[in-house]
């Protein structure tokens, strides 16, 4: 089966669920034509039905080859990739002063999705440049901005980003890579770096890594960590390409999934060592890294909903197709498709309600970060990006939760068949595990939701948004439309559950903080589900005011998550706020 982006539900979760049409109407930005995001990601979905969803299966059974330093990729993926760019799409929303479009990143933050859903492993190569482009323009000197930016944002070229080691993953501040300063302004880079995705491929003529290094007389810790742009082939004065840089892949990873995806070693130093360019400040590296990883933290979980609305596609199509057992009370002969039976019907709608909370989650972040920058009012941004900060974890980690919880659904619809490779649904569920890990572990987004972003102004910017949820629940309860069932009680009780959880956790967070580490997960999974509900019933209102056709199909949406996903916050709650004991005390369990 192949994809179909579900447009309707991605304009609807991106104009009312995350705030865009609103966002545009206080004219955060300027003449945009909100009409213009339907057209884009129409064709973004003719793009990737016709191009990219076909060699997803054709990726994961290739793989990818090493061989001399060299990886090549599955068959049609250098030409996809040469359509992708001359179809404008790696520079929808790039700086116009350098080739891009100048779109909101919530136009490319819907792309993002639909290239994720098609084929997860080819978009993940332009959601790494994405992130390069991001951290090169706001670091990046003037003239390594006029040498690599626009090649970067045409796509021409792509970006990595080089942060693990051996022994340095989430422990970032434990790297060993070195840097040395050279008489001409430029520094001779050293080392081993692990796990870097697109290190190596034969898509374009040149790659653009971003590698943390540390300097002879650095710090110890992060405070001592520099980044440094590292071209595979050097670039001469008139922008051709020169000698080949010190940087080669050594090896490359045989995963779970993700296999048409190089995940390379990368080794510099074997010829004296990489020529690197300083991006911002000598020991600053991890302020500019943390530009690329909050633009790729998003993606990421981006990828969990494209996956998980893929798997939740194929899922439906093979319950209509697939005919066993009969429907409670029919008589007659024959079987009926699995779809009639009641559980089928609650495992696709997990699914597909699961999806829809987690996109919008994705584009309200998105919208949030637009605002943050697009916004005349100092005021308005300042609280955009303190909104942003606060959603970026759950982005991330609840989406790819998701995403995997989705992506194991339909292993399940499919029976026996979605152990079997030849349905594709086994695919979905082998590289749906990475997005959980990758981009900072979903653990790490939890930490750092409870001991920064819910601390972060004494718990402000957590506050604001549980009001505006709370708003939303009163136009749910003020409907009286019997559709939404107990839609509006479950969202209520949702809520003070969260507002019970976010104060017993920010009174700990100092003063107790092993208790709330304990509690962080439950917790980001107890904002995820209530926020998630809030906006997916946001939507079924926008939908029934707007008069839309199939607007009672997403108030039943709505129903279903509320009723059966949101109602864990309660459990949550208790879990966060009684728990912790039974973690301090797990050792004895473990090690006993």
């Amino acid at each position: 089966m192949t994809y179909r982006a579900p447009i309707s539900d991605m304009l609807l979760s991106l104009n009312h669920g995350a705030g865009l049409k609103a966002a545009v109407e206080a004219g955060h930005y300027g003449d945009f034509d909100a009409d213009l995001a339907a057209a884009v990601l129409e064709e973004a979905g003719k793009f990737a039905s016709d191009v990219l969803a076909p060699l997803n299966k054709v990726g994961d059974e290739h793989g990818i080859k090493l061989e001399g330093g060299k990886v090549t990729t599955a068959p049609g993926w250098p030409d996809a990739y040469k359509r992708w760019t001359e179809g404008g799409w790696n520079a929808v929303s790039g700086p116009e002063d350098f080739g891009g479009q100048g779109l909101p990143l919530a136009i490319n933050a819907a792309c993002t999705e639909i290239w994720s859903a098609a084929n997860v492993a080819f978009g993940l190569c332009p959601l790494l440049t994405a992130s390069a482009i991001e951290a090169l323009d706001a670091h990046g000197s003037d003239e390594l901005k006029q040498i690599y930016l626009e090649k970067l944002v045409s796509g021409e070229w792509t970006g990595t980003m080089q942060l693990t080691e051996p022994q340095a993953g989430s422990d970032v501040g434990a790297l060993r890579t070195r840097a040395e300063k050279q008489p001409d302004g430029t520094y001779r880079i050293k080392g081993t770096k692990i796990f870097i995705t697109y290190g190596e491929h034969d898509m374009t003529d040149n790659i653009v890594h971003f590698v943390l290094a540390r300097l002879p007389d650095a710090p110890a810790g992060t405070k001592g960590i520099s980044l440094f742009l590292v071209p595979k082939f050097m670039v001469n004065a008139d922008g051709s390409l020169g000698p080949r840089n010190d940087i080669y892949a050594s090896g490359v990873e045989h995963k779970l999934g993700m296999h048409a995806s190089p995940t390379c070693t990368m080794t510099m130093g074997d010829h004296g060592g990489a020529i690197g360019y300083l991006i911002g400040e000598e020991n600053q590296g991890m302020r500019c890294m943390f530009t690329m990883m909050n633009q790729a933290r998003l993606g990421v979980g981006l990828e969990g909903v494209g996956v998980a609305d893929r798997a939740y596609q194929q899922a439906l199509s093979y319950a209509q197709e697939r005919r066993q057992g009969r429907a409670v009370g029919k008589t007659g002969e024959g079987s009926d498709a699995i779809f009639v039976h009641p559980d089928v019907k609650r495992m696709l709608m997990r699914m597909r309600a699961q999806t829809a909370a987690a996109r919008t989650i994705c584009y309200a972040t998105a919208v949030a970060i637009d605002v943050s920058i697009r916004a005349r009012d100092p005021k308005v941004r300042t609280e955009a990006a303190a909104r942003a900060a606060l959603l970026t974890p759950m982005a991330k980690a609840y989406s790819t939760d998701i995403g995997n919880e989705v992506a194991y659904l339909g292993v399940q619809v499919h029976g026996g068949m979605g152990f079997i490779e030849e349905t594709g649904a086994a695919q979905h569920y082998r590289d749906a595990r990475i997005t959980a890990i990758y981009e900072g572990t979903n653990g790490i987004q939890a930490i750092d939701l409870v001991t920064r972003k819910l601390a972060a102004n004494g718990g402000a910017s957590v506050w604001a948004l549980l009001d505006e949820l709370s708003a939303i629940v009163k136009k749910v309860e003020a409907s009286n439309d019997p559709a939404f069932g107990t839609t509006g009680t479950k969202l209520r009780e949702a809520l003070e559950a969260l507002t019970r959880t976010s104060k017993w956790l920010l009174e700990r967070v100092a003063s107790a903080p092993n208790d709330a580490l304990a509690g962080a997960t439950p917790y980001l999974q107890q904002f995820g589900a209530t926020l998630g509900g809030c906006l997916l019933a946001s939507e079924a209102l926008a939908a029934k005011a707007e008069g839309l056709g199939d607007a009672q199909r997403y108030v039943a949406l709505a129903r279903f998550f509320a009723e059966n996903i949101a109602v864990q916050a309660g459990a949550l709650e208790r879990t966060v706020t009684e728990s912790a004991e039974s973690v301090a005390a797990a050792d004895a369990a473990l090690l006993g």
